[in-house]
């Protein structure tokens, strides 16, 4: 069985974000345009993802900074203050328990105060929206950086991969950087803190860099 959920309000508080905002850790990055896949079986997610259906809302993914999901012990676990509003598109029934989700990263957030966990293990937090990426045109020197991810995604499509979402905004800086953030086999920390930075021709500055440094783009 195949649903598709609601999308909620476009992203950059248009619509305001549920309060408390229930949260998902995991050892991941989540970008604004990002796809994400989950594969739900603990009766804690499972309700999570009935409750996120039946409202039209998303959940907030945040990176894993210490500990795991499973702990309970207070003070053992700590994530990022910081993270991206998942919007569910498609939910499928794999096996009785157990669901695959299809997300996409919508809109960053920043957590207000502490977090907390629900007596079922959920964690949930008071949120406010982050804006989005001002719309910016990759400048001339950004022109290499742009095509190399253009030739990234045709040679993915070669190979029956579907990296990304369409439409692919090659002409939108953010666009570009988050893109390149989520292939690169950077430490997690770094990709919290380019996905965290407010201005996207900066966040590209940063990733043209590193990948001149590789040897990636040359000139």
């Amino acid at each position: 069985m195949t649903t598709a959920a609601t999308r909620p309000g476009a992203a950059g508080g248009a619509a305001p974000l549920p309060q408390p905002l229930p949260l998902f850790p995991l050892n991941v990055v989540l970008f604004p345009g990002a796809r994400l896949a989950l594969r739900v079986f603990e009766p804690r997610y499972l309700d999570l993802v009935s409750e996120c259906l039946k409202a039209r809302r998303g959940f907030g993914v945040v990176c894993l900074k210490r500990g795991g999901d499973t702990i309970r012990a207070p003070g053992q676990v700590e994530f990022e203050p910081v993270g991206v509003l998942a919007r569910i598109d498609e939910v499928d029934a794999e096996q009785a328990g157990i669901l695959r989700l299809r997300c996409s990263g919508q809109q960053r957030f920043r957590l207000v105060g502490d977090a907390w966990q629900r007596d079922n293990g959920l964690w949930e937090g008071n949120a406010e929206p982050i804006a989005d990426d001002p719309p910016r045109v990759p400048g001339p020197a950004m022109l290499q950086t742009v095509n190399a991810l253009a030739e990234a995604i045709r040679k993915l499509q070669q190979m029956e991969r579907v990296p990304f979402a369409e439409p692919y905004r090659l002409d939108d800086a953010g666009w570009v950087a988050n893109r390149w953030c989520e292939l690169l086999p950077v430490p997690l920390a770094a990709k919290q803190k380019l996905m965290e930075l407010a201005d996207p021709v900066i966040r590209l500055s940063i990733v043209d860099g590193y990948l001149r440094d590789k040897k990636v783009v040359l000139g």
